[in-house]
């Protein structure tokens, strides 16, 4: 039976110790830019949440928020739409725009010593981490008034806490991952970071698309309805040895005509697709959607640099009905979701780019179709290679936005290698079901 949680065993006491903003230390004058159809889809969606949760940094907290403020300082220089402001041109197309009187990044000093690592490291849900990371329930439409981005640093007992909370509206997760390993660069003493960040979207589309609003908007801020039945967070670490062992279930029977292998991602996104419609219990002829958000960067013609700074995803879909998938063999489904994404090459994106410009529709952060297992994030990120000085994450997590029943964060394990950790979100009793199916697990 499940525990009964108090209030208090549910929020992390936290103390707001100070609020500051931090915006490039050389003037840059007024700089603008237009976003584009790659990133339009997601104003509705809530601001993306990442936290980090290191061991060390915590002896002298002052000086290490001091420290991460002065290398924000030095990165934002280059990527100094973070530190700016969703806007309109004349035309209502929406665009960010950075000038040096803008108050730039918000900077939240914050404490919780009664806190240990360790405590964090064994939570699954993000209830407790909530207080950890700033701007939750925050739509990115609000980017017209807030910053684009907000640092929580959270002084634990033996570690600290640093929650990043990103519009979403104006970068996707290679841009998010390419600025926080740029920001750990500049704190390790390097005067200048590796990589700079590619800023003009418009190579990549320059159609102007004016977006009406206020509807979708307001229906995506309303509180959810009092139905909607409660989601269960768990993450599921798969080793290396466990990854290896679904790749080659996958790969033991390749269909006929197959000319490559599955991939890695395609080999376990089966794996949790079969698990999560096993554990939902559907009927044979429910349909389920699978929805991965896929890197275009180098779909698109021409192809742009892995640097490019913004969103360039879409998401791609792959349907069947549950029975079928149930009836068939692993690589029914891994070969569907293989060909949907070969077949998303630079004629589909424009395709997709011309249809939703026609009529841009803004989604929702849960419309990614029926009974869906929808993947963000990527396994590919190097996440744990993150170090400002004071040590590698013990553990990197999402935040509470933008979840919904079926969405899946992959990240790459903590162990290195192969090694993959699966944040999956589902209705409670398909959870409890997923959490008891060995085959899914794999018990090594």
């Amino acid at each position: 039976m499940a525990t009964q949680i108090t209030n208090e065993e549910k929020h992390l006491k936290v103390e707001i110790l100070n609020k500051t903003h931090v915006k490039p230390q050389k003037s840059l004058g007024k700089k603008e830019c237009q976003l584009v159809t790659f990133d339009l889809p997601y104003i509705a969606f809530y601001y993306n949440q990442k936290l980090l949760i290191y061991k060390g940094g915590v002896d002298k907290f002052e000086d290490t928020v001091e420290k991460l403020k002065d290398g924000l300082r030095v990165v934002l220089e280059d990527f100094h739409q973070l530190a700016g402001k969703l806007d309109k041109d004349e035309d209502g197309v929406f665009k960010v725009v950075y000038d040096d009187d803008m108050e730039g990044v918000e900077v939240v000093s914050a404490t919780a010593e009664s806190i240990e690592t360790a405590d964090l490291m064994d939570e699954d849900g993000t209830v407790k981490l909530k207080e950890l990371m700033p701007y939750n329930g925050v739509l990115n439409i609000e980017g017209l008034h807030r910053p684009l981005l907000s640092i929580q640093i959270t002084k634990l007992k033996d570690g600290l806490a640093l929650g990043c909370t990103f519009n979403h509206a104006i970068l996707d997760g290679t841009s998010t991952w390419h600025f926080m390993s740029s920001w750990a660069e500049i704190c390790n003493g390097s005067k200048s970071i590796s990589v700079q960040p590619f800023l003009d979207r418009t190579q990549a589309r320059n159609t102007r698309v004016k977006l009406d609003l206020t509807p979708p908007a307001q229906q995506n801020g309303d509180a959810k309805p009092a139905a909607a039945p409660p989601l269960r967070e768990k993450i599921f670490r798969f080793s290396e040895s466990a990854i290896e062992k679904i790749k080659a279930k996958v790969n033991a029977n390749p269909p006929e005509g197959s000319t490559k292998p599955f991939s890695t991602f395609q080999s376990l996104s089966t794996h949790i697709w079969h698990a999560v419609t096993r554990a939902r219990q559907l009927k044979p002829e429910d349909y389920t959607v699978y929805t991965v958000f896929a890197d275009c960067r180098k779909r698109v013609d021409p192809p742009m640099p892995d640097s490019y700074f913004g969103n360039l995803i879409q998401a791609i879909f792959t349907v069947t009905a549950a029975g079928l998938l149930q009836a068939n063999p692993p690589e029914f489904a891994a070969s569907m979701i293989q060909k949907a994404i070969d077949a998303h090459d630079a004629k589909a994106i424009e395709g997709r780019n011309k249809e939703w410009e026609s009529n841009p529709v803004i989604f929702q952060y849960k419309d990614a179709g029926v009974n869906c297992v929808a993947v963000g994030s990527s396994p590919r990120f190097k996440v744990y290679d993150v170090d400002f000085g004071f040590g590698k994450p013990e553990s990197v997590r999402s935040g509470a936005n933008n979840r919904f029943d079926g969405m899946v964060y992959l990240y790459q394990g903590k162990d290195g290698g192969r090694s993959i950790d699966a944040e999956i979100s589902l209705e409670a009793t398909a959870m409890e079901n997923l959490e008891k199916d060995k085959e899914f697990l794999i018990q090594e």
